[in-house]
């Protein structure tokens, strides 16, 4: 099974990545650009099959290491296959 993994900043939490990306796009000329938050995205694939337990299992690994649960959410996308 694979699974996409989606941590952005929790609402609230600054970002000053995503607001130097956010001045130079305004400085390139695309003033329409009003906000951007930066996140991770992740690609894992699982050798198991049940999608219930896929999802517990990253959960936890994303807990554990691959999102700041201080400061970061987290989606999954689970792909069967």
């Amino acid at each position: 099974m694979k699974a996409k993994v989606y941590v952005t900043l929790k609402a609230g939490v600054l970002d000053p990545q995503g607001q130097a990306v956010s001045h130079t796009l305004g400085r390139l000329g695309f003033e329409e650009v009003k906000d951007v938050r930066i996140g991770k995205y992740v690609e894992l694939e699982l050798d198991e099959t049940d999608e219930a337990r896929a999802r517990e299992r990253i959960t936890e690994m994303c807990k554990q290491l691959i999102a700041n649960t201080v400061i970061e959410d987290f989606r999954i996308e689970t792909v069967a296959g």
